[in-house]
């Protein structure tokens, strides 16, 4: 295991994640795939006037996967379902260094990760899973 990725708060945000089970009724859900490293991760999401009110998943991935769910999953509860685009851009210009600010404390967690471009993916599955979902509930 890369000590300067798997920190401790990763290494807790995963177990927190392994733990997230799937929603037996979703309003929504996506699985994507990252064919580079075989990480999997199914987001279902229930959506209830605009807000997200539920979160589930099921991931077969890396500890940065199961951890980013978990910070989604922590987060995103009676937020607007469209803040997720919004975060998952965010993250996105964060870890490539285009900006410090991120929407959910929690997501600093993933600072080690700005240095290790080839794990990027990795923190970015679940939101493009959970954009996919909400993209395709239309």
């Amino acid at each position: 295991m890369n000590d300067t990725l798997y920190q401790d708060e990763i290494v807790a945000l995963a177990r927190a994640g392994r733990a997230l089970p799937r929603l037996e009724a979703p309003t929504v859900s996506a699985r994507v795939d990252n064919p580079v490293c075989g990480d999997r991760i199914t987001v279902d999401l229930t959506v209830e006037n605009g807000a997200v009110t539920a979160v589930g998943a099921k991931v077969q991935g890396c500890a940065l996967c199961q951890a980013s769910i978990a910070v989604i999953a922590d987060n995103v509860l009676g937020q607007p379902a469209d803040t997720l685009p919004t975060v998952a851009k965010a993250v996105e210009d964060y870890l490539a260094g285009k900006g410090d600010t991120l929407p959910w404390t929690a997501l600093s967690a993933f600072s080690p990760v700005r240095a290790a471009k080839s794990r990027w993916e990795c923190v970015m599955l679940p939101f493009r899973a959970a954009n996919k979902a909400l993209a395709e509930q239309g």
